[in-house]
């Protein structure tokens, strides 16, 4: 029988069995790495540089490229060593703080993918309100509020999850540290307190899932009374989105947290996990980023000035 406390290390799932195929997974996760990192730059470098960039959309498109960089950067790069090398340990202070960070994170974005469906609610069904509902301050109050809402969140899963006596080994079956995995090495009917918290967080969830289709319900009554087939076509580019990468986000997730154990494999928890921890962030920056205009002439404008200057 061993304790949380004579555990110094935990064994994570290995992605491959093969040489070859760990391989694969390193450049695969490199690709992904390597394009979130300087496509997510590009955006923040963008945001802080561009003076005419400084307005309420852009400013929470900063904070989720910064959330969306934390994200990769937490687990991608462990998962990448140790398909590279074939190992498969974490330390115990190294899993808390990649579970913490990574809640920490994936809540920020949540709350941030929130926020920035009320903006374009906002934008298009009160138009004449937008300067005083989103003023600079009002901005800078909700976002501070989404990340300490995500840090208290993290922090309180965190600490009650490492509370736990653990008494059934230390192998991991997923190649990050995750709650589920984690509570199945509980020898303590405690861990009901985690998966209560869990419930509760599935519930705040649901509800800011409901609030977003909510808004983009009001938007699409509204662009549909817009005479503009220009702007209904904007509008509905910008929901669309928004919506499915959000239901995947929100789907994935509460599948990857609730799912019935009698369906658990590790190819399916490697597999629900990739596409809620490393799909969106990686999918962010094209739906909500590149595809604006004049972020793109901004980027633009920075690689032309910084070629001339070669």
């Amino acid at each position: 029988m061993s304790s949380s406390s004579s555990i110094s290390h935990f064994l994570l799932l290995p992605l491959a069995d093969t040489r070859q195929l760990q391989l694969l997974h390193f450049c695969l996760f490199l690709g992904i790495s390597l394009a979130a990192l300087l496509v997510n730059g590009l955006i923040i470098s963008a945001g802080a540089c561009g003076q005419h960039l400084h307005s309420p959309m852009f400013f929470f498109l900063l904070n989720l490229a910064l959330t969306d960089l934390g994200s990769i950067c937490t687990t991608v790069p462990k998962a990448m060593h140790n398909s590279l090398w074939g190992t498969r340990h974490i330390s115990y202070t190294g899993c808390a703080a990649q579970l913490f960070l990574l809640f920490f994170l994936i809540s920020a974005e949540y709350f941030l993918l929130t926020i920035m469906c009320y903006d374009h609610y906002v934008s298009i069904c009160k138009p004449l309100h937008y300067g005083t509902l989103l003023d600079s301050r009002a901005c800078a109050h909700t976002a501070a509020a989404a990340w300490a809402s995500a840090f208290l969140y993290a922090l309180m899963h965190t600490a009650n999850t490492f509370s736990l006596p653990l008494c059934q080994g230390n192998a991991l079956g997923q190649f990050f540290c995750e709650i589920p995995h984690i509570l199945k090495l509980s020898c303590s009917h405690s861990y009901l307190r985690e998966l209560g918290l869990i419930a509760v967080s599935v519930c705040l969830a649901f509800g800011c899932f409901a609030f977003i289709v909510f808004s983009c319900v009001q938007i699409f009554r509204a662009v549909l009374r817009i005479p503009s087939e220009q702007g209904r076509h904007k509008a509905f580019s910008t929901c669309l989105p928004h919506l499915a990468v959000l239901s995947l986000f929100f789907s994935t997730g509460t599948f990857a947290y609730l799912k019935p154990p009698s369906i658990s494999s590790p190819s399916l928890d490697v597999a629900v996990s990739v596409l809620y921890l490393v799909v969106p962030p990686a999918l962010n920056p094209l739906i909500y980023s590149l595809r604006n205009q004049e972020l793109r002439d901004t980027l633009r404008k920075m690689m032309t000035d910084a070629f001339q200057q070669q």
